[in-house]
């Protein structure tokens, strides 16, 4: 038998008619940019695409995507979306959020989504501000962050995105960078090709509230001394000139100086695929300045979704009882006995 083609969409069919209306220079227009070229290559027909999103800047994603969307209410997307995913389980599912619904009014929802392992692909859009109310510091903001809400700076220790994924036993967690185009439709493709809780945080830079933030992971010049690009199996070497590394240091990482201070095969081999997320959420704790902050997927691992473990269960009691009627449950007695 001949092998199904699958099914090929262009940039052009993934694009609505609405007007995108987000500030000049925004970050998430190359997010959006970016989703489409990778959903291009997922072999996925739109009316089984949905995008669900709360309320923030980020929030306006499934107007310009073509397909299926909600708009859902702040902090909430990932209930909304994982109603859809056990109402019908053909359809692929993302979550657009930001740092302000996510991880604030949202944070409990999304630890829950992710613990639950339910298959949805969940990108949180990371500015460290909250930019749709105009600029208040945000769950994710840095310390001593001066905003309209934190005049004097933040004293606020801030949420790191990955660390919570990863600690809420997320089975696919990565990062990557709104201006990293190539980097970021690579990893919106393994997101999209996971089994399982899927959640990307994306380094989104908002010019007009928390302008340049990341510009120490974006600037050309130093971003090789202050990054650190993860691939499965290979060591973590950085810096301009490929000499720096990462080692462990008893249960502590180190930046080292390859060839001075140790060899490759002393650094660290990152592995994403270990069913223990320990060094994951080790290397997810690093930042600047103190280490380079790690870009890539950090975790990615194949545990039973949640609607499969849902599914085993029902096809279990109905193997044992034997499939029920609704119209039984409606003439049953509105009483029972607890013995």
């Amino acid at each position: 038998m001949a092998a199904t083609a699958l099914p090929t969409l262009t940039t052009k069919e993934l694009t609505t008619d609405q007007e995108v209306r987000w500030c000049p220079g925004c970050g998430d227009y190359s997010i959006l940019a970016q989703m489409k070229k990778a959903l291009t290559t997922v072999g996925i027909p739109r009316e089984k695409m949905v995008f669900v999103s709360g309320i923030g800047c980020s929030s306006r994603f499934p107007y310009y995507m073509n397909t299926y969307g909600f708009h859902t209410i702040h902090g909430r997307a990932p209930t909304f979306a994982t109603g859809l995913r056990l109402a019908n389980p053909d359809l692929q599912v993302w979550v657009v959020t930001g740092d302000g619904d996510g991880l604030s009014i949202g944070g409990n929802h999304l630890i829950h989504a992710l613990r639950r392992n339910v298959d949805l692909k969940i990108l949180l859009f990371n500015n460290e501000i909250y930019g749709l109310t105009k600029g208040q510091y945000s769950p994710a903001s840095r310390l001593g962050t001066k905003t309209k809400t934190s005049p004097q700076g933040s004293f606020e220790t801030p949420v790191r995105p990955m660390s919570l994924a990863l600690a809420a036993e997320a089975t696919f967690v990565a990062r990557t960078i709104d201006v990293d185009v190539q980097h970021m439709v690579a990893t919106l493709q393994k997101a999209a090709a996971h089994k399982g809780s899927a959640f990307v945080e994306i380094y989104q830079n908002c010019k007009i509230f928390n302008d340049g933030v990341f510009e120490y992971a974006t600037d050309k010049t130093i971003k090789s001394d202050s990054t650190v690009y993860v691939e499965h199996g290979k060591p973590l070497i950085f810096g301009k000139d490929r000499n720096k590394g990462i080692r462990l240091n008893g249960l502590k990482p180190e930046v080292v100086e390859v060839g001075k201070d140790c060899g490759p095969d002393d650094l660290i081999i990152h592995d994403e695929r270990a069913e223990d997320a320990t060094l994951a959420y080790l290397l997810s704790r690093m930042a600047m300045p103190a280490f380079p902050e790690p870009i890539g997927v950090l975790r990615n691992v194949r545990k039973p979704t949640y609607e499969e473990l849902l599914e085993g269960q029902m096809n279990e009691v109905i193997t044992k009882r034997g499939r029920g009627k609704i119209e039984d449950l409606f003439k049953a007695e509105d009483v029972w006995t607890v013995e």
